[in-house]
Formats: C-alpha cells, sequence, structure tokens
C-alpha cells in the first residue's frame, strides 16, 4: 500500500489502476488516502462501510474512495391489493428531509384502514431511440415505412444480443432529414437500459445496411432517458402504474383532520391547475420524493427520479369521500443488476420480497414498480391531507428541524 501512495504521488501509476495491482479493499483505502493528501480534507467518514466490494468496483463505480451513509426508515404496514404484489408491506425509504417518512407512514396507515390501495402495471417497455441522417425528406420517409414494415427482422437481430430481451415495438419519427426510431423492450426483471441500448446497437446496424440512413447517435433523446419529456408522460417509459384508494368521509375526518371536499379542492387548485399555469410535465404533490426515497434504498438508478415525477394526481368525489389515484407513466425499475446486487440495497429488496429473477421472469420487478406506486400514492395522500388541515408548517417545524 505505502508503494502504491508514493507511485501515485510521483504519477507512475494512475488512480484508477488501483484495483489491478491490489484488493478491492486495499486500493480504495489507498485512493482514499492520496486524495485526502492531496486536498487536505478529513474522509475517515467514507471509508467506514458494510457493503462488499468486490461486484461495486466492477459493475458499480470508477475510482471509488468510500461510500456515503444515507438514513433508511420504513412506512407501514401498507396493504397492497395488487395484480403482482399483495399483502402488507413495509416500504424502505433512503432520505435526509425530515418528516417525509413520517409523512408516507401517515399515509400507509390511512389506506390500510381503508382496505388497501389497487394498483396495476398497465404497460411495461423499455426505450432507446437511435437517430438516423437521410439524404432528404423523401429518403426519411422511405427509411420510416421500410421500419414499419421489417418489424420481424428488427425484432430478430435485437433479440440475438440478448437471453431475455423482447422487442416489443418500433414506431418511427420523422423531423426533415432527422429519423428517430423510438424501439420498446420487454427487459423482465432487469430495469433493461444495457439490455436496451446493446439490442438498438443491432437494429441500427441493420437499418443502416439496408436503407442507406446513416447513424448519427445510438442515443437521439427521445428515448427519453434521464430527462423531462412529454412523450415518457404520454406513451410511458419503463413500467407505466396506476394506485388508487377509496377514502370515507369519516377516515379522512380522523386521519387527516380535514373532510372530502377541502381534499378535492386542493388537488385541483395545486396539482392541476397549479402544476398546468407553471407548465409542469407532472401535475402532483411531491411524488418526486417517494420515488427516489425508495430507489435510493433498492438499488435503482437515482436519475431516474426525473422520469418517475412526471405522475399525475386526482382526486375525485364520491358518495362517501374520495377516490385518490396516482399515474406514474414512467417507473424504470429492475430487481437483477444495476445496484440492486449491492448488499444494503439487496436487503432493502429482500424486505419487500422483490429481490432477484422472478418466477415466471418479469413478476419481481413489475411488483415492485406497483409497489413505488403504492408509495407515491401514501405520499401524495399524507402531503395533501396536511396542506387541507393546514398543517404543513408544523409538521416541518417537528419534525424537519428536530
Amino acid at each position: 500500500m505505502e508503494d502504491a501512495l508514493a507511485r501515485l504521488k510521483k504519477g507512475t501509476l494512475k488512480l484508477y489502476a488501483l484495483e489491478k495491482e491490489l484488493p478491492p479493499k486495499e486500493a480504495v483505502q489507498v485512493r482514499r488516502t492520496f486524495v485526502e493528501e492531496e486536498r487536505g480534507a478529513d474522509l475517515a467518514a467514507l471509508g467506514s462501510f458494510s457493503i462488499g466490494l468486490d461486484r461495486v468496483v466492477r459493475r458499480n463505480i470508477e475510482n471509488m474512495i468510500g461510500a456515503i451513509q444515507v438514513p433508511v426508515g420504513v412506512a407501514g404496514p401498507v396493504q397492497v391489493n395488487g395484480e403482482y404484489a399483495r399483502g402488507e408491506y413495509y416500504l424502505p425509504l433512503a432520505t435526509t428531509e425530515g418528516a417525509l417518512v413520517a409523512s408516507a407512514n401517515r399515509g400507509a396507515s390511512a389506506i390500510t384502514k381503508a382496505g388497501g390501495a389497487e394498483v396495476r402495471v398497465v404497460r411495461d417497455g423499455m426505450t432507446r431511440a437511435p437517430v438516423f441522417a437521410a439524404r432528404d425528406v423523401v429518403h426519411a420517409k422511405e427509411v420510416a415505412d421500410w421500419t414499419t414494415a421489417h418489424i420481424a427482422d428488427l425484432a430478430a437481430a435485437a433479440e440475438k444480443t440478448t437471453s431475455r430481451g423482447k422487442l416489443l415495438s418500433v414506431t418511427p419519427y420523422v423531423t426533415g432529414t432527422s429519423v428517430f426510431l423510438r424501439c420498446a423492450y420487454d427487459t423482465k426483471d432487469a430495469m433493461g437500459m444495457n439490455m436496451a441500448t446493446i439490442a438498438t446497437a443491432a437494429i441500427a446496424d441493420l437499418v443502416e445496411a439496408r436503407t442507406g440512413a446513416r447513424l448519427i447517435a445510438l442515443s437521439g433523446n427521445m428515448c427519453v432517458d434521464k430527462k423531462p419529456a412529454a412523450i415518457n408522460l404520454i406513451e410511458g417509459r419503463g413500467k407505466t402504474v396506476v394506485a388508487g384508494v377509496s377514502l370515507s368521509a369519516d377516515l379522512i375526518q380522523r386521519v387527516f383532520k380535514t373532510d372530502a371536499a377541502t381534499l378535492v379542492e386542493v388537488n385541483y387548485r395545486k396539482n392541476l391547475i397549479g402544476s398546468a399555469r407553471a407548465g409542469a410535465l407532472g401535475f402532483n404533490a411531491h411524488a418526486a420524493n417517494l420515488v427516489a426515497a425508495m430507489y435510493l434504498a433498492c438499488g435503482q438508478d437515482p436519475a431516474h427520479v426525473v422520469e418517475g415525477s412526471s405522475a399525475i394526481t386526482t382526486v375525485e368525489a364520491t358518495d362517501d369521500g374520495v377516490y385518490i389515484s396516482v399515474t406514474l407513466p414512467a417507473v424504470q425499475v429492475g430487481t437483477v443488476g444495476g445496484g440492486t446486487g449491492i448488499d444494503t440495497q439487496a436487503a432493502c429488496l429482500r424486505l419487500l420480497d422483490v429481490a432477484g429473477g422472478g418466477e415466471p421472469e418479469g413478476t419481481n420487478a413489475k411488483a415492485f414498480a406497483e409497489l413505488v406506486g403504492v408509495g407515491v400514492l401514501a405520499g401524495e395522500l399524507s402531503l395533501l391531507g396536511a396542506l387541507a388541515a393546514h398543517h404543513l408548517a408544523r409538521a416541518h417545524k417537528e419534525l424537519g428541524r428536530g
């Protein structure tokens, strides 16, 4: 270790090459020590962690110097009446925002008292959309038409690259001489971005060879990955999830200290009119809070909170209360691959009974997506209740400031 540190200082050894010469734990320690000495910063706290390093340094991160720790709380138990997730669950939430877990817990309690949340996955398809350059607009139309007529050939090319993924559709979009092909895949229990990217590369090769179009970029930003976009809100990306619960007037009064009519009006004026006036792509109270907390706890790509925040919350008056629902068009989750194998994140997936591959394939990821939807429903319900009762500032003062 001392020799490696000395060579780093001399410049004869690169930071990224440490794992080639040292076991992962020692490589991380040497790298952290070097950075500490270079910058004069105390990074000792980053050196205390429980996750195994062999997998992490090969699959999840480069130039590792340690790990941060985000507190994890649980909301629940919450009764879930899904197609894939059924029963009572404790939802793991990783966050540093005081009051968030308490809020979700109150929403979960109300859902359970009401008999549980109904939740379904109504669409499933991970997307990748390459962009091609055509010679002119006539050629662009020909490329789009060829694609539509040869879906079977494209599927055969794509599926040679994966033992599990299936091509579901290819939708062409023409803009001048640019042709975008939005490819959608069934990726089973994987979140599937790597699978979709590799499969789409095979499709792109075939399109170039058969049409003469020139591939410009394997991602042409119509996928749309990790960016707010109307196409994801409309067509979906990953899993489209809907969750809802019926609350009686009595339950609303007992749990939230407000009434059904006020809940309806708060949602209408805040989530619908307010979001429309702001030009928002999400019509919700704070869906991103619950999406981010569950993604961090369960080893998902946290950047996908962008798409997960494009949710729509509705509150409809019923004869005896309200029916509140959330629609999440773009829930991008997996239970295998990515960060799901890191020890602490895998533990949270086990808590939800969705770790690893499902039987049949794809059922664990769908169950997890349903649980994310219920988590968002609990969070939306609780925040709307707090706003309706004018309790929001009080809750944050008590719980967010200690």
